[in-house]
């Protein structure tokens, strides 16, 4: 398969890459670093790596910049932050994507435990999360040609100490355990899930 991962310069991409480009096609995609240069917050920038990358059979996001900070100093610029990043711009990648998507192929896009588990400072990851995988549901039952969609939503992963204060009793998911959310979303069957690793 010809697979595109988006954030693949971050933790989760990185591993992502490194366990699927074994057995697939990899193309990386971030804003520095990789095969392909994105912006998911611009849909010019988008609609220039589809064009660049051309038919791909999967699509896995793991990136999605939002605020963290106290509620009480939250602002629209800075909710803004979410909004624009882990919630449309993962919408968009879908959007413009279904369009250079092959049949039968699949999006995956990244949530986390946020959406229905909310913790101090991540008002803005909360909501976008649940946008995300509100859209995540309803674009299932309308994506034609076979194409599915599937979120992944873990909570703090263990690669990531410097967010485990946030997370007080939550168990970190492991790398693996992470992997085998992403394949279950890539090569199942499923759509229009949200798989908790």
């Amino acid at each position: 398969m010809k697979i595109i991962i988006v954030g693949a310069s971050g933790t989760m991409g990185r591993h992502l890459t490194t366990a699927f480009e074994k057995e697939h096609e990899v193309i990386t995609a971030a804003s520095k670093g990789c095969d392909v240069q994105v912006d998911i917050t611009s849909t010019e920038s988008i609609e220039n790596m589809y064009k660049q990358v051309g038919p791909f059979d999967a699509l896995i996001s793991t990136a999605g910049p939002t605020f963290v900070g106290p509620w009480k100093k939250l602002t629209d610029k800075e909710f803004r932050q979410g909004v624009e990043g882990k919630m449309m711009g993962q919408i968009n990648l879908v959007l413009i994507g279904q369009h250079y998507i092959n049949p039968k192929g699949s999006f995956t896009l990244i949530t986390g435990a946020l959406s229905h588990d909310p913790q101090k400072n991540f008002a803005n990851a909360s909501a976008a999360n649940g946008a995300v995988e509100g859209f995540v549901r309803a674009a299932a039952i309308e994506l034609e040609h076979g194409i599915r969609i599937n979120a992944v939503s873990p909570t703090v992963i263990e690669n990531s100490p410097q967010y485990f204060p946030f997370f007080p009793g939550d168990i970190p998911v492991t790398m693996q355990q992470l992997e085998y959310g992403f394949r279950k979303a890539v090569f199942g069957a499923n759509t229009g899930q949200v798989i908790k690793p």
